[in-house]
């Protein structure tokens, strides 16, 4: 390709296996230490330190330093949109991982995506919005309705609050293990808040999974009925 970005060369970094790996153990929103990245990725600490330094060269990766410790984070969500489409292309033809991890079928259910709510449980929560006119879609554009903003603020989110800048506040995300969409952006990253803040779910130690309580459960089916 001789015009437009020079794809290659990303798609070559993340094609390296531990850096994909790296990757991914940050897709969940959270900053982490070289040595919590090097244990996920199963290689030693200084190979880690210079694929993470590769990442963050390339615009991949941003980090900071506290005190003794250098804490590593996604770029932005573009990459973690990427990284999303790659697993669902990876799904689609074939190329999966011989043995499955044991939190896979969780993090099928419902899993952490940057700062929203991802598989199962969020196509449907995305589906139910769409189904029952809450949130409007035309072609790309995705908004509130009336009767969304009002359900919105009955659920204990203040819209006025959410960022003006930056993100757009409702997103589409092509989710890998659904093949369907789930919501992204401002409001999808505040609609896991709220769920976190009521107790309804929790995120699982050590995984992108996100764990249901069981009145939990049964207040999100209520809310989000399929």
């Amino acid at each position: 390709m001789k015009d437009g970005p020079h794809i290659a060369a990303i798609a070559a970094l993340i094609g390296d296996p531990a850096r994909a790996n790296i990757l991914s153990a940050l897709m969940d929103g959270r900053a982490l230490t070289l040595s919590e990245l090097a244990r996920s990725a199963g290689i030693g600490l200084p190979t880690a330190s210079a694929h993470v330094s590769k990442l963050e060269g390339a615009g991949l990766l941003v980090s900071v330093r506290q005190g003794r410790n250098r804490y590593v984070r996604l770029s932005g969500e573009d990459v973690v949109h990427t990284l999303e489409t790659l697993m669902l292309l990876a799904a689609r033809t074939g190329h999966r991982r011989v043995r499955t991890g044991p939190r896979d079928p969780a993090l099928r259910e419902a899993r952490v995506c940057y700062d929203h709510l991802a598989g199962a449980r969020g196509v449907q929560m995305f589906e139910s919005m769409v189904r029952r006119h809450l949130l409007e879609r035309s072609g790309d554009y995705i908004g509130l309705t009336n009767a969304g903003r009002t359900f919105t603020k009955q659920f204990g989110i203040d819209l006025n609050q959410l960022p003006e800048k930056g993100r757009t506040t409702c997103v589409s995300c092509l989710d890998w293990s659904e093949r369907r969409d789930h919501l992204a952006g401002h409001l999808g990253s505040a609609y896991l808040a709220r769920l976190f803040a009521l107790k309804w779910a929790r995120r699982d130690e050590g995984s992108r999974a996100v764990l249901f309580s069981t009145t939990g459960l049964h207040e999100f089916e209520r809310l989000f009925p399929a």
